[in-house]
């Protein structure tokens, strides 16, 4: 496989999985907004964020298939708002804030996804600006 087609199936994967991994994060948000019973405590600011950042991450998606930089300036913003609340989070949680270690675990799950796409998408920057 030449590095030509590798970048393109990487950038093709890294728009698949933020498009596909911000529309099941607004389904998720939206049914337990809807009333939908997650089966743990939810803490409410965490779920609207996470329902909004749902849509900001189908945008970054979109952004990483027409623009390799601007693509990869939004997942390394993304990773890093991502990173402050999933901080914030740990110390509410630690505080004995109504936080369930579920929210911890899949706030974990959204910043690495995010740090690995920017990661990615950073690599694929560079690789093109090399050549």
């Amino acid at each position: 496989m030449s590095s030509v087609t590798f970048a393109r199936a990487a950038r093709t994967v890294a728009v698949a999985v933020a498009v596909l991994f911000g529309i099941a994060t607004v389904i998720a948000g939206g049914r337990v907004l809807l009333g939908s019973d997650p089966g743990y405590v939810v803490f409410r600011p965490l779920l609207f964020y996470n329902t909004v950042m749902g849509l900001t991450y189908i945008v970054g998606g979109i952004m990483i298939a027409r623009n390799l930089l601007r693509g990869r300036n939004a997942a390394g913003l993304i990773f890093v708002l991502n990173l402050l609340v999933l901080v914030s989070i740990v110390v509410a949680y630690r505080q004995g804030g109504s936080v369930a270690v579920d929210s911890l675990r899949a706030m974990s799950l959204r910043t690495v996804v995010w740090l690995l796409l920017f990661a990615v998408t950073a690599w694929l920057a560079r690789a093109r600006r090399d050549n």
